[in-house]
């Protein structure tokens, strides 16, 4: 079976969206002060820096292990993300909407306190079904999203059979290539996200093993942030999730 060599996720860097749903999440906000739908929301500063310290280190990878294909979420902070770690770089690069985030539907904008004041019903039924396989009113599950990814990663085997793919993305598509490619059960990947949060700009990294499967490396890494002098954030993706 075809199989990559080496295989990236960058997880974004820090967006405004994210410090302002931090803030609302600890100021007991039902609404998370948006002023973008989703696909649009920027980088901050924050992250602007956390980005160009990612771009920093690939420059300091050796030849033979620096990616030979960069795939980005469409989404506006992680195509800043690729643009600004990028820069100066020849790797080609790809967008695929594979790569986006989780839809939140009808929850989209609401903090998980507004969840449970706004749609009680849904807090419930969330509940019940659990973090896996609830699918808010218009949006995704985290098992739709899995499905999306799976055809990504079937597609990157076979265009880019023993290279070495770089992705820009956001945080649950983390939890869910380990799921994919590690075998995880439920269990094992609801655990892994009580566990972690991803931090912004952190690298999670499989490589081939002597049987040529993917294995996990590095996870959720930030120390090439602090080694390029970047201040590392670890802010949940926008979400209204009830917990």
């Amino acid at each position: 079976m075809a199989e990559l060599a080496n295989l990236w996720i960058v997880r974004h860097g820090e967006s405004t969206a994210n410090v302002a749903a931090t803030h609302a999440e600890a100021s007991g906000a039902e609404l998370i002060d948006l002023t973008h739908r989703d696909a649009d929301v920027p980088l901050s500063a924050t992250g602007e820096e956390q980005a160009r310290a990612t771009g920093r280190w690939l420059a300091e990878l050796p030849a033979a292990r620096r990616p030979d294909v960069a795939v980005v979420s469409p989404y506006l902070r992680a195509v800043q993300t690729s643009r600004l770690a990028l820069a100066g770089n020849d790797i080609p690069v790809h967008r695929d909407e594979r790569l986006r985030d989780r839809e939140l539907g009808i929850l989209d904008g609401l903090t998980g306190h507004g969840v449970r004041r706004r749609y009680p019903d849904e807090a419930e039924r969330r509940e019940r079904l659990g973090k896996f396989y609830y699918r808010p009113p218009g949006g995704e599950s985290w098992t739709d999203v899995a499905l999306r990814l799976r055809t990504l990663l079937g597609d990157l085997r076979r265009d880019h059979d023993g290279c070495r793919v770089l992705l820009f993305g956001h945080d649950a598509l983390v939890f869910l290539l380990r799921y994919l490619l590690e075998g995880l059960t439920e269990d094992e990947l609801m655990a892994l996200t009580r566990q972690d949060v991803i931090a912004n700009c952190s690298i999670t990294e499989w490589s081939a093993d002597d049987d040529g499967r993917l294995a996990v490396t590095a996870f959720n890494d930030v120390a090439h942030l602090r080694q390029q002098g970047a201040q590392p954030t670890r802010e949940d993706e926008i979400h209204a999730e009830p917990v």
